[in-house]
């Protein structure tokens, strides 16, 4: 498997455990109204969505990054 590829599986594995927080998150402040603050939602929605943006700006960076060495790598895999 390539490095371009691993880090396409694991950047989306990561998005979707912090889908599943958010879900959760957000399941538990529409089931307990009286336990949370009124701005639940809006502080909730803040942080998993900057959360997620910003692993996602990661999984970017880190894509051309496996590329780069997935090409520098290529001309090794033929020598003996």
């Amino acid at each position: 498997m390539s490095k371009k590829a691993r880090v396409i599986l694991t950047g989306v594995i990561i998005e979707a455990m912090l889908a599943g927080v958010w879900w959760y998150l957000a399941r538990y402040g529409l089931a307990n109204p009286d336990r949370v603050a009124a701005n639940f939602r809006e502080v909730v929605g803040q942080t998993m969505g900057m959360a997620m943006g910003g692993v996602l700006g990661l999984c970017f960076i880190l894509f051309f990054v496996a590329a780069r060495n997935d090409r520098k790598a290529l001309p090794q895999k033929g020598r003996p």
